[in-house]
């Protein structure tokens, strides 16, 4: 009896320790995290910091030699076209007889004249490009009340508009600015023509605002003596802004005009919409923060609120620009985490009856988050992600957490 007891215990301690050594080295289920593969929106973006600029700004100079008086403007305050005094310059006393000065004064007025002359035929072709545009406009809005446009030309026309808007409007202070030319040009030659000696407020030269808009700078501010070309003020319209944005160059050649983008942490609530009017074709060398030389280029955008929704916003304020290159309402899409490059090719583990199954799959478009799906996954299947070295094909694994797009 004792012998049976005594082989009964060490049956169920050998079993004991024969099914802890079993159970130790049995494969245990990988603790997974999965996603859900869905239909959803996607955008591509490309993402950079950048800047905003006042599109037109002109520099005052001093037309000829003397004495300025001490400038009273302020940077902010308001300027009107041929209004406000900007400074007033004491001009030196000609010298008798000398040919040379009056000469060279002359041939800037002359310079200045065929400035002026230049201006018109670039504002009547540009009137005659911002009709067009406005016409074709219209007429692609009516088509496309009928369905016979599609969204995407009204919005290329309207891309079109608003830059034959702004070539108008550059003309146009193009042409105020070589009237200003002119009249210095003139107002300098009178001053620099001997003549019979009057009153010292007739001798004296006021400077007068070429355009409207603010002061931005001022470069000269207390009484001093300055020669012909010497800086005084910088003036510009702050409600006339864009967005300068520089972007890698393999990200450039992605960008068109047209493309829409969205200005965030700028200051305000709400991202500003904005849409890429130029990519310019030359580019630059950049060292970034690592230390890594970058060939970068400039896209321009032009701003689509009004300034009276941004009045907060000024001349070369830090903004971050989301510039759209794509983007779709109903696109398969897996999360960026759960893929992988494996023998050239994209592949993803999707759980299968518990087990993860190596799966090739072809992708498209995708951003910093997800990918477009082309083929090797169906709406509803479930991948791994970030899996470990744990993760093999084949392998039992166990799903700790489950997130949906």
């Amino acid at each position: 009896m004792k012998f049976l007891v005594r082989a009964l215990l060490f049956l169920i301690v050998a079993g004991a320790v024969v099914g802890g050594l079993v159970w130790s080295f049995w494969p245990q289920p990988v603790n997974v995290e999965v996603a859900v593969v869905a239909c959803g929106p996607l955008r591509v973006t490309v993402d950079e910091d950048g800047k905003t600029r006042i599109k037109e700004r002109y520099v005052v100079a001093a037309p000829l030699g003397g004495r300025l008086a001490r400038i009273e403007l302020d940077p902010g305050d308001p300027v009107r076209r041929g209004v406000t005094r900007l400074a007033t310059l004491d001009p030196n006393e000609p010298e008798i007889m000398d040919v040379r000065a009056v000469a060279l004064a002359e041939a800037k007025v002359k310079a200045a004249q065929a400035a002026l002359d230049r201006t018109q035929p670039l504002i009547d072709r540009a009137r005659e490009e911002l009709d067009f545009a406005h016409r074709e406009l219209e007429r692609l809005q009516k088509l496309a009340r009928t369905g016979s446009a599609t969204v995407r030309d009204v919005e290329q026309a309207q891309m079109l508009h608003r830059s034959r808007m702004q070539d108008y409007n550059a003309a146009r202070f193009a042409q105020d600015v070589a009237q200003f030319e002119l009249e210095m040009a003139k107002a300098a030659l009178v001053r620099v023509q001997p003549a019979e000696a009057g009153p010292p407020d007739d001798r004296q030269l006021p400077i007068l605002s070429p355009i409207d808009g603010r002061v931005l700078r001022v470069f000269q501010e207390s009484a001093t003596v300055v020669h012909p070309g010497d800086r005084l003020l910088e003036l510009g319209d702050p409600a006339e802004l864009e967005v300068e944005i520089d972007v890698l160059s393999s990200d450039a050649v992605k960008i068109r005009p047209g493309d829409k983008a969205l200005l965030e942490q700028w200051g305000g609530e709400t991202p500003l919409p904005a849409t890429v009017r130029r990519i310019e074709p030359s580019g630059f060398m950049k060292i970034s923060a690592l230390g890594v030389e970058e060939q970068r280029v400039n896209v321009i955008l032009d701003l689509d609120d009004p300034p009276e929704k941004r009045r907060v916003l000024g001349d070369a304020f830090r903004v971050e620009a989301r510039i759209v290159i794509w983007e779709q309402d109903d696109v398969l899409q897996i999360p960026t985490g759960a893929l992988f490059r494996h023998r050239d090719r994209w592949k993803t583990f999707v759980v299968r009856e518990g087990r993860a199954e190596l799966r090739p799959l072809e992708i498209g478009h995708r951003n910093s988050l997800y990918a477009e799906v082309l083929a090797g996954l169906q709406a509803g299947d479930q991948v791994i992600l970030h899996p470990s070295d744990k993760v093999r094909d084949g392998v039992q694994v166990q799903v700790r957490d489950l997130q949906t797009p």
